[in-house]
């Protein structure tokens, strides 16, 4: 076990560890935005294992995951699909090892684009990697890289737009569960999105507190005094500041772990990446027609960040 491996394992220790806990626990299972609600949860009348994110899951750890749950008084779970990865970690698989009594309740997964419509987080079957600096497109340089020059920025209707198709597709993926959270981006904050996929306390704990109603009795979210989900800031850019009439002032580039990160240095980056991965860029820019609908075209114009 190399370094690396060693680490991950003693940061996950209580999912990794050979005994499986003999009083009442709790487990939530999903991407960054589950541990974050698992941080608001955990007491001492239903502590919440820690356990790794579902995408970094091994078939090893799948099998562990089921004999946790095979024990656990509560699952709380984001939609997972049936298989996912090859692997036993869909929903519904993971509910059918829940014991006889045990309370679970599915959670969305927040994702908002009402105040970073620029921006996406996506992932192309058969590529694996990330770009570089950012884990985020934006759709202006992903669009370019196909040769299609994108306005710089949308009329405040558009922008209004783009958050519409957002809340209309959390609220389609909504439907079938048994926590929702649509209602809080009414009125959008950029302290309660951080990007896209990075909601605020504010969100996480309401969240929370939903998650407890559901699995009953009520109880209350706890804040743990620090910001959660923090570690990536986006710009803010200044003609979506104005079309919600917010308070902020604009940022152009980037916060990553406290550091500014300027994004046009971002952007180049992401154009290399792109030249090495044109598939990512005709698959990504196939899934994103709806968006890119909203966007005036600039026919010969050069993007302009």
């Amino acid at each position: 076990m190399n370094e690396a491996q060693s680490a991950r394992r003693s940061h996950y220790a209580d999912f990794y560890s050979p005994s499986v806990p003999t009083t009442g626990f709790g487990l939530i299972v999903g991407n960054c935005q589950a541990e974050s609600l698992r941080i608001v949860l955990d007491s001492e009348e239903l502590p919440l294992l820690r356990i790794p994110p579902v995408h970094e899951l091994d078939a090893a750890d799948v099998e562990r995951l089921h004999v946790l749950i095979s024990h656990a008084d509560a699952l709380v779970s984001q939609p997972i699909r049936n298989d996912y990865h090859g692997l036993r970690l869909g929903t519904s698989q993971l509910n059918a090892s829940l014991p006889r009594g045990s309370r679970s309740a599915t959670i969305p997964v927040v994702r908002y684009t009402g105040l970073h419509p620029f921006q996406l987080a996506m992932h192309v079957e058969g590529v694996d990697e990330s770009p570089p600096m950012v884990a985020y497109h934006d759709v202006r340089v992903l669009a370019a890289a196909a040769g299609i020059s994108l306005a710089g920025a949308l009329r405040p209707r558009s922008v209004r737009a783009v958050a519409a198709d957002s809340l209309a597709e959390l609220r389609r993926r909504e439907a079938e569960l048994d926590v929702t959270i649509s209602d809080l981006f009414d009125q959008p904050d950029f302290a309660e999105m951080r990007t896209v996929n990075h909601p605020g306390n504010r969100i996480l704990m309401t969240l929370g507190d939903r998650v407890l109603t559901a699995l009953g009795p009520p109880a209350t979210a706890t804040d743990p005094g620090r910001p959660l989900l923090n570690a990536v800031h986006a710009p803010r850019e200044e003609w979506v500041i104005d079309a919600w009439g917010a308070r902020e002032e604009p940022r152009r580039d980037w916060i990553v772990d406290g550091a500014i990160v300027d994004r046009e240095e971002v952007a180049e980056a992401h154009r290399g990446w792109y030249a090495r991965h044109p598939a990512f860029v005709h698959a990504a820019l196939d899934r994103i027609g709806p968006l890119l609908r909203r966007w005036p075209r600039r026919p010969g114009a050069p993007l302009s960040l």
